[in-house]
């Protein structure tokens, strides 16, 4: 029964929405009714029992799986009454408040009952400010607590990362909209899914403050609002965006309106746009309504779609973009067409899906993305306001170094493992990674390796860093003792990766043997031992597939769906392979194609858990499907000295056509020994993709088609297109200027640079663009190194802080030296102009033996290391 309310101001046919998808989640969970939703049946305010049945209504069916309703309830709780407390509370409006308050998700993230806990570290801190100050000094706050630093795709959450003090960027853009909701500020992540002229990608905040809407670079303060390193690339990006878990009205964008969530369209407040629109029709003319339509660009050797949208009744589809090259694939039941729009070809395009087979021979085209832009004179801060701002800065590293320092050190480390007769360098390097973490990893080693011996360790070593700093000691002992059962079994080769391993995919890591090993009898588990598809089918036949959220699919953990008995195709994999490694079946999720297989008769199978969905299109395509291949990749013999050496994610990859779309296959990022043997893939109609990005960001692409067939081989030459350029001369270096090194002394760059060549950057240590550029030179330290020649880190005073230490850049080229700067007078004029000025750190040189510049590249560029080695090779050579 609807209850007539003012709360949240919510119209009336707001209401009905609440209450009409709010009853399809009490169906969805009935496998879970008590655990979701026990908790209307305590005494609640309208609020509460709106706030609940508004998160509810949009709530991900993947946390109706893995989260209680007491979370929940605690969290609309501590919500509201926050609201209350803070002085802005009754300025934010109804609307803002439940679409950018009240969420407990941001990402990805593993959801904890953390809006407590974040506003009691920051209330006293911010309650006296305006609402702009209160977002700066939320960010100041969040500095204090992390850092930025790359890793794998899974999201931790901000309880985690203030754990770990560190990372990458959608980690910090999670924490701090976290932080500034539970002050009562609305925030949201914003995100541009891939950038056109670099490959990677970029994640940070937008908050509100009495009526505007404002950016910041989460865990990385600037001394106003609005200002940040990646405002430069934000003025190139093709799509910046956010998911909201509602039925959002606006005012901004909407990119896509599906039934639990929207997506608006943020590009406009960033870089100049363009709405592209696609009409998709069938060979016979008529418009083809329900189509899938992908806006693709070239991002780490792939086509990537950066937006999905459905066609509508007319057979339309319309996009805001940027001025950049977009590749448009048009889908339906396995047909399709498609079309590449460069950024001056108009905005309307008519594409034809058929069935038609899939191309031959190869096709090349560039990728031009958005030319760099210049962004508007905002009034710069004070010197006074910048010495203020640098103390913070250099504050914060300071307080976040000596929580770093409460870490376990190597010689605890080393002391545990000898008491406990285990090798101190691995137990050190899964303490060292373990972070703010270690003591409760050193526990469970402590605990359980009496009884185990080494065993312990094994499973920490089979798990990734990420886990080792948010798992904790009962799902270890709940994995070990359950896997342990089954040692001995099987050889280690298969019984460590495939059974003591409880990491499968990205989702969360939770206590699950004990759960399946129990709700099996032993007669079941003796069966499926010996047939594993019987496992297959059961879960097949028990399961529902629900599809909800694209971005949270595979973030299921396996005990949640099993409770549920619902989960997405993905999730649905993920708790096969947990049920069979429970069990002490080896099971994995193949490394390329992602398909749940086991071991059986000495071979991997692949497991029969989903229907087949693929399109006619397909089925003619990948008639072969159904068996396996080989694909022999050949070296390009005419190939010339400035070709790229093959890298996969980097430089190349390897496409499946699978209903009208083509899947990326999955290697591990920058795979080079690939001509060695051949891959292991599934048969079917394949794509090639190989592309070099120039300077400017556009790349020389090239696809190459080719067909697997069921064993046979297939011998495809990889190739790339000739991309040679000429070196120009950009200007000199002065070779007077003067340095310090680290240790005092004084030099001159000229004594730094030699006379054969150099790499120079000017970097700013504490920011991700630097972190990125020291990160790709220790990749490339053996490619440098045979390169012998210098290159000269140089830190200016003010970019300066006391906690960098070079020590932890171990792997960088054996000629690198640090020396800080105390003026800028070495660098060249066209550093202090735009872009190059607003790109800001770091600034990198490629000098010649005449101390000429012939590269030059400033901010934030994924890719630079690569672009200077080629440069360096080039005029050496």
């Amino acid at each position: 029964m609807t209850i007539q309310t003012s709360a949240f101001s919510l119209e009336p046919d707001m209401r009905e929405t609440i209450e009409a998808k709010f009853k399809e989640k009490l169906i969805l969970g009935e496998a879970r009714k008590q655990e979701l939703f026990g908790i209307f049946d305590q005494e609640l305010t309208e609020e509460e029992t709106w706030a609940l049945k508004y998160l509810y209504a949009y709530m991900p069916v993947n946390d109706m799986a893995d989260y209680d309703g007491e979370l929940f309830l605690s969290h609309v709780r501590r919500t509201l009454a926050i609201r209350k407390q803070v002085p802005w509370g009754n300025r934010v409006p109804d609307h803002l408040f439940l679409h950018f308050v009240l969420p407990y998700r941001v990402n990805t993230e593993n959801i904890e009952d953390s809006r407590g806990i974040l506003y009691d570290a920051l209330a006293e801190r911010t309650s006296r400010l305006s609402m702009k100050d209160a977002i700066l000094e939320t960010n100041y706050w969040c500095h204090e607590k992390a850092t930025y630093i790359g890793s794998d795709l899974r999201t931790i959450s901000p309880l985690t990362m203030i754990r770990n003090a560190r990372g990458r960027c959608g980690e910090e853009s999670t924490l701090a909209v976290a932080a500034l909701r539970s002050i009562g500020i609305p925030a949201r992540q914003v995100y541009t899914p891939r950038w056109a002229h670099c490959d990677s990608n970029h994640a940070w905040v937008e908050a509100w403050a009495d009526g505007q809407w404002y950016y910041i670079g989460a865990c990385e303060p600037e001394a106003r609002l609005n200002q940040g390193w990646f405002s430069p690339p934000a003025r190139r990006a093709m799509l910046i965006n956010t998911r909201i878990f509602a039925d959002y009205p606006g005012p901004e964008d909407i990119t896509l309106a599906d039934k639990w969530f929207t997506e608006i369209n943020l590009l406009e407040n960033y870089a100049r746009t363009r709405t592209i629109h696609v009409k998709v029709k069938d060979n016979n003319g008529a418009p083809v309504a329900g189509a899938e339509v992908r806006f693709e660009l070239y991002n780490m050797a792939e086509l990537y779609p950066i937006a999905i949208l459905p066609t509508n009744e007319q057979g339309e589809a319309s996009f805001k973009t940027g001025y950049g090259d977009v590749l448009i694939r048009a889908v339906k039941d396995g047909a399709w067409g498609e079309h590449k729009l460069g950024a001056g070809d108009g905005e309307q395009v008519q594409i034809v899906v058929a069935e038609a087979a899939q191309p031959v021979g190869t096709v090349d085209f560039d990728m031009v993305p958005p030319p760099e832009a210049q962004g508007d004179a905002d009034e710069q801060p004070s010197e006074e306001e910048l010495e203020r701002h640098n103390r913070r800065l250099e504050e914060g590293t300071r307080i976040r170094t000596e929580y770093e320092d409460t870490f376990l050190k190597a010689e605890e480390a080393e002391s545990i493992a000898r008491g406990l007769g285990l090798p101190p360098e691995r137990v050190w390097d899964v303490l060292h990674k373990a972070r703010g973490n270690s003591r409760e990893i050193a526990a469970f080693l402590e605990e359980q390796s009496g009884e185990y011996g080494e065993w312990p360790l094994r499973l920490l070593e089979s798990l990734n860093e990420k886990d080792l700093i948010d798992t904790f000691r009962p799902t270890l002992n709940d994995h070990l003792a359950g896997a342990m059962e089954h040692q001995g079994s099987w050889a280690e080769e298969l019984f460590v990766p495939y059974i003591l391993c409880p990491r499968v995919s990205f989702e969360m890591l939770v206590p699950y043997r004990r759960l399946f090993q129990g709700t099996f009898t032993p007669e079941e588990i003796a069966a499926f031992r010996v047939t594993p598809a019987k496992l297959a089918g059961r879960l097949a036949d028990g399961f529902e597939l629900w599809e909800d959220l694209p971005n949270l699919k595979g973030k299921g953990n396996p005990a949640g769906t099993f409770r549920l008995r619902k989960g997405d195709s993905e999730s649905l994999d993920i708790l096969f392979v947990a049920v069979c490694r429970s069990l002490g079946i080896p099971a994995r999720l193949h490394p390329s194609e992602q398909k749940p297989q086991y071991w059986h008769n000495g071979a991997w199978e692949e497991a029969s858990l989903q229907p087949d969905a693929a399109g006619s299109a397909d089925r003619e395509a990948n008639q072969e499907a159904g068996g396996w291949g080989l694909l022999r990749l050949l070296k390009d013999s005419n190939a010339g000295q400035d070709v790229p050496s093959a890298s996969y994610g980097e430089n190349f990859s390897l496409a499946r056509l699978t209903n009208g779309v083509y899947k990326t296959l999955i290697y591990p990022y920058g795979m080079s020994n690939v001509y060695d043997d051949p891959f292991e893939v599934e048969a079917g109609a394949y794509r090639l993709t190989t592309g070099v990005r120039l300077k400017d960001g556009t790349v020389r692409v090239r696809f190459t088609y080719f067909t697997v067939r069921a064993d046979g081989t297939a011998a495809v030459s990889l190739t790339f297109r000739d991309t040679r350029e000429e070196i120009p001369v950009l200007g000199t270096l002065t070779r007077e200027h003067g340095l310090t090194l680290l240790d005092g002394k004084a030099a001159l760059m000229g004594d730094l640079l030699g006379a054969e060549g150099a790499i120079a950057a000017w970097l700013e240590p504490e920011r991700e663009p630097t972190k990125h550029l020291l990160r790709e030179l220790s990749e490339l330290a053996e490619s440098l190194d045979q390169l012998n020649v210098p290159i000269v880190l140089v830190i200016g005073e003010k970019e300066w802080t006391a906690s960098f230490d070079p020590a932890s850049y171990p792997k960088l080229p054996q000629r690198t030296v640090f020396a800080r700067d105390a003026s800028y007078s070495a660098l060249p004029d066209f550093i202090s102009k735009s872009p190059a000025r607003e790109a800001g750190f770091p600034h990198l040189f490629v000098l010649d033996s005449q101390d000429q510049i012939r590269y030059t590249a400033s901010g934030y560029k994924i890719g630079t290391g690569k672009e200077a080695l080629r440069i360096l090779s080039g005029i050496s050579s």
